[in-house]
């Protein structure tokens, strides 16, 4: 069956690409191809594209800077697949806005598991039933969980990966309740192999630095020591 989804995998290695690409469209999905930093925004601007499939090592412009610009332009999905298959490679790259990381080799249904995963969370958000297609309010911001938007007081929409809506929609759909990291990587739906708690704690530093970069009059999310991360703001859902 067809799918309305459009991944670009941007992968210089053409049987690493032809593999990709062979994949994701025998599972429905329509692809495009970049090999480089230019190809990439040409891609873009050309038309949507609902998720990124981005290797590190490319010619030219390396992978980690496409990422940031890509996460810079927008909240379009980006999963990482490298053969630099450390921590820090992975740290660093969910740290510049990648959604997930997946090393070399991997096993291609488990590429396509993580797709839909994250394709689930766009669609269905992590909210209860009770709260999906409200509007949370809090200090003058708003939470729109059906259009998936954060805005600031002043109007303005705060651009957050899905990841990051997931898990600030999570926090802040349970205020005053301390949440540990595994509660947090169940309840948000947080992708990754060792060190999702890892991956959570960048998860919630990207977002304390879009809710102050937004004019955030202090931090939302409370770090408790051996506990995990709470919600301090009183929130209204309406």
């Amino acid at each position: 069956m067809q799918r309305s989804e459009h991944i670009l995998v941007v992968e210089d290695d053409p049987e690493i690409g032809n593999l990709i690409e062979t994949h994701l469209s025998g599972n429905g999905w329509r692809v495009s191809r970049a090999r480089s930093g230019s190809e990439t925004d040409r891609a873009v601007v050309n038309g949507r594209i609902d998720l990124v499939i981005l290797d590190l090592m490319l010619p030219g412009e390396d992978g980690l800077s496409i990422c940031r610009r890509l996460r810079a332009s927008g909240p379009v999905p980006i999963i990482i697949v490298s053969a630099k298959a450390d921590d820090f490679d992975r740290v660093v790259g969910l740290e510049v806005g990648a959604d997930d990381y997946l090393p070399k080799p991997f096993n291609p249904r488990e590429l396509i598991a993580r797709i839909r995963a994250i394709f689930r969370r766009m669609e269905l958000g992590s909210a209860v039933p009770s709260v999906a297609g409200r509007k949370l309010h809090f200090e003058g911001w708003t939470m729109d969980c059906m259009l998936r938007h954060l805005v600031n007081p002043d109007g303005a929409v705060v651009q957050l990966t899905p990841a990051e809506f997931d898990l600030m929609q999570v926090l802040s759909e349970r205020p005053g309740r301390v949440l540990n990291r595994d509660q947090l990587c169940d309840l948000a739906q947080v992708n990754g192999q060792s060190g999702t708690g890892r991956n959570i704690d960048i998860l919630v530093s990207r977002v304390r630095a879009k809710l102050e970069a937004g004019g955030a009059p202090f931090q939302f999310i409370r770090t408790v020591r051996s506990g995990g991360y709470e919600f301090v703001a009183r929130v209204d859902p309406r």
